[in-house]
Formats: structure tokens, sequence, C-alpha cells
């Protein structure tokens, strides 16, 4: 997916969260579009409920690509 500049919504999210947890956003973001663009073919995003949900604790527990290894490896 090619990067594109922060929407104002998405800038506005951002700013409401405290330093320490905006690259935790930053990926959520990047991972939710990627995921609604698969699904729905537009990435439509709620900025507002992800950094909500940022702010209560989501946090990435697995890295992507230790998610995509098979058991083998």
């Amino acid at each position: 997916m090619t990067p594109t500049r922060p929407s104002e919504k998405e800038q506005e999210a951002r700013r409401m969260l405290p330093d320490e947890l905006k690259l935790i956003f930053d990926d959520f973001v990047a991972d939710y579009k990627y995921a609604a663009t698969l699904r729905h073919g537009k990435p439509y995003v709620s900025y507002t409920v992800l950094a909500d949900m940022v702010r209560a604790g989501w946090r990435r527990t697995v890295d992507a690509a230790e998610a995509t290894k098979s058991p083998d490896s």
C-alpha cells in the first residue's frame, strides 16, 4: 500500500495521545488501513476509535514477521 499523507482527522486523533503511544497508534493505523483495504477495497478508519483503543491498552502481541512463520521455522 502506498503511504499517504495523514488526514486532518488522523493528525487530530494522534495529537490526543501522549508521545509514548504515538508510534503504537501509527502502527495500528497502518495495520488497520491494510486490513480494511484488503476486505473492503478502501481503508475506512475511525482514527478516534483507534486512539481510544491504544489509550485503553491495545498493543501488538506478535511481530508481523513472527505471525506469518510456520511452526516448523
